[in-house]
């Protein structure tokens, strides 16, 4: 008898682990997988360089807590030891100190007095002291970090009117401040450049000796160890591509992590896109760039993936109709593409998650982010099916729609169309929204600076929701009926104007940019459509709903919003982007806030999740061939990040 697939894993405190499977996987040919295989060794190389773009003190803290977690032979069932424990996994969970979504700095749970015990009970060799490094050295420079909320707050500060740079702990600046870095890199771009590079993607910004300087990622420079076995992998892929498109792919991301050479990254990226046939594809290296309060610089991830050949009919058809959409938006015909280049989708299956994209992930990609690249090249988007699988399998009847959802009218709506018209949704920002529109000639592509993130995910949502009612979506056999898109519209608004508020903790404001970009949405429409009663507020036996009286005009106002954002984007209009995103984006209902935690904390859910990753194992005969790669599903949490830190760790 087959024994059912478990998708959690564990809970603690926010955050609930899942884990995913691979189908298909043992379909692929030998060749395929061993492909798969070289990719995730590639990818899991990667581990060290985001822990230490997160903090600079990431790393050593892990490494001690690990000492501590192996090593410690006394109580291990004492609250505070279980508190340690909560922490530790908070930790690995978020590649660092710092909440991997709210980026305030994670607080331990137990006493500074109860960690300096469990590490006095460890011997020098048990500990990662540096030569010629004494314990209580170890300890000065640690603890004030770990326990001292007020040191080094926040990972990526973006409040208004403050340095930027000097305010966030995250490792991409050292010494700068943000009108230093942003006057370095103005500097460096040439208005008739028709191909700008992304300055400063790969690369922290120093000061030494009063002088700015680059440190560049790369082999023989900062995180060498590192990349060079990133490339060790990559470069065994290579010997068992699936084409010599492919190859071609492998072997430019391995010159690009050899030489550092931005240009080199872009002529990767544009290969990389036009690579559409091999059925194993991955992503590896510098990509987004949310980590970075300015949007400049970006954190490493991987994403090893192959294509679901049934489920990327769907994508297809949105790829193949690109021009329509575009053609058919409701923003000005000065910033519509008049011909749109090169988009193509795919629903792919997630083979194994590294780097940002771990363990925490997205559901949907969009690359590559270069400005010129998109509008000369088109780009490629992947929704990734068997994650938003697992998401939807594990919140099966957990209570939240029956919380949260006004009727059992808009609850009927959600539980017949809303993971169809998710999926949709999230194709429609990857594939079309992202790659919709263009910039007006000589519009630096960093122009809205901080605010560059959420706006731009922001038009991408938008651009999505404004087609959800469309009947070419009905046409094209994307949506089954005219009803569905009611679906889309209320667990939009809801997430906007409500439950998100699950993820923030009481007194703070809305930091991380997806968040901005749909409390943004949600309140624009809110005020916009008060006065034909679109959208309101609706109390009900002491509790808060959100209820929707006018779908017809719904989309009338999500395309007027859309027209206004693409035009900010267009014209890199800075301060109608900070007007838009401070006004709408930012600030929180506090007495709707207690409200939603209360209500939710009776659920007992966990508002973050993510995902342990399949262990894929060579089978090798006598002398030394890969016959076969197996896949298992087996590993718990801290079994895979203790593995990992063994395994992996290479700074």
């Amino acid at each position: 008898m087959k024994q059912k697939f478990e998708y959690a894993v564990e809970q603690f405190a926010d955050l609930q682990v899942l884990r995913y499977q691979v189908p298909g996987f043992e379909d692929l040919s030998l060749r395929q997988k061993q492909l798969v295989f070289y990719l995730s060794e590639a990818a899991l190389q990667g581990r060290d360089i985001l822990f230490d773009q997160n903090g600079c003190y990431n790393l050593r803290i892990r490494r001690l807590l690990e000492a501590v977690y192996l090593h410690y032979k006394g109580n291990r069932h004492c609250p505070e030891f279980e508190a340690f424990e909560v922490y530790l996994k908070r930790v690995w969970f978020s590649n660092g100190i710092y909440h991997h979504y709210a980026c305030d700095k994670i607080m331990p749970g137990c006493s500074e007095a109860f960690f300096r015990s469990l590490v006095d009970d460890l011997p020098d060799g048990q500990l990662p002291l540096r030569d010629g490094e004494t314990r209580q050295d170890l300890l000065d420079e640690l603890l004030p970090v770990m326990f001292d909320a007020a040191l080094l707050p926040k990972r990526v500060n973006q409040t208004d009117g403050e340095d930027l740079l000097l305010t966030s702990a995250a490792n991409y600046y050292q010494g700068v401040t943000q009108a230093e870095a942003e006057a370095f890199y103005a500097a460096q771009k040439r208005p008739d450049d028709a191909e700008p590079v992304m300055y400063g993607m790969n690369s922290r910004l120093v000061k030494e000796n009063g002088r700015l300087k680059e440190e560049v990622w790369k082999v023989g420079g900062m995180y060498s160890a590192a990349i060079e076995r990133i490339v060790y992998w990559l470069e065994k892929a290579m010997e068992v591509a699936e084409n010599e498109e492919q190859r071609h792919v492998i072997r430019l991301l391995v010159d690009f992590y050899r030489t550092g050479d931005l240009k080199v990254f872009d002529a990767y990226s544009i290969a990389w896109l036009k690579d559409t046939e091999s059925r194993v594809d991955f992503v590896n290296g510098f990509i987004e760039s949310y980590g970075d309060p300015l949007g400049l610089k970006a954190s490493w991830e991987s994403i090893v993936n192959f294509k679901d050949l049934e489920a990327t009919k769907r994508t297809a058809t949105i790829s193949d109709h690109a021009q329509w959409f575009e053609d058919h938006s409701p923003v000005d015909a000065r910033f519509k593409k008049a011909r749109v280049k090169g988009v193509s989708a795919k629903v792919i299956t997630a083979a194994l998650l590294a780097g940002d994209l771990y363990p925490s992930t997205a559901i949907g990609i969009n690359l590559p982010n270069s400005n010129w690249i998109r509008s000369v090249h088109g780009s490629k988007s992947v929704t990734i099916g068997n994650l938003t699988d697992a998401y939807n399998k594990a919140a099966r009847g957990n209570g939240f729609r029956e919380e949260f959802v006004y009727s059992a009218f808009e609850q009927e709506l959600l539980d017949r169309y809303a993971d169809l018209t998710d999926d949709l949704h999230t194709d429609l920002h990857e594939c079309l929204g992202h790659g919709s529109g263009q910039l007006l000639p000589g519009v630096d592509p960093d122009a809205l600076k901080a605010y560059g993130s959420t706006i731009e995910e922001a038009r991408a949502d938008l651009f999505g929701l404004y087609y959800m009612p469309d009947d070419k979506l009905v046409e094209l056999g994307l949506l089954p009926d005219g009803e569905a898109y009611k679906a889309a519209y209320y667990a939009y608004l809801m997430n906007g104007l409500m439950t998100q508020l699950v993820r923030i903790e009481p007194g703070n404001d809305m930091e991380e940019a997806h968040m901005r970009n749909r409390q943004l949405i949600a309140r624009w429409v809110l005020e916009h459509g008060a006065a034909d009663g679109v959208v309101e507020w609706a109390h009900r036996s002491g509790k808060t709903y959100v209820k929707v009286n006018r779908y017809d005009r719904l989309r009338d106002l999500f395309g007027e919003l859309l027209a206004e954002v693409q035009r900010i984007k267009s014209e890199g209009d800075f301060e109608a982007a900070r007007r838009l995103v401070e006004d709408y984006g930012v600030k929180v209902d506090a007495v709707l806030h207690q409200e939603v935690l209360e209500r939710y904390r009776r659920l007992h859910l966990a508002p973050y999740k993510g995902f342990v990753n399949p262990v894929y194992t060579a089978v090798r005969d006598a002398d030394g061939c890969i016959t076969d790669v197996v896949v298992d599903y087996t590993e718990g949490f801290a079994e895979q990040m203790l593995r990992y830190s063994r395994d992996y760790s290479t700074l």
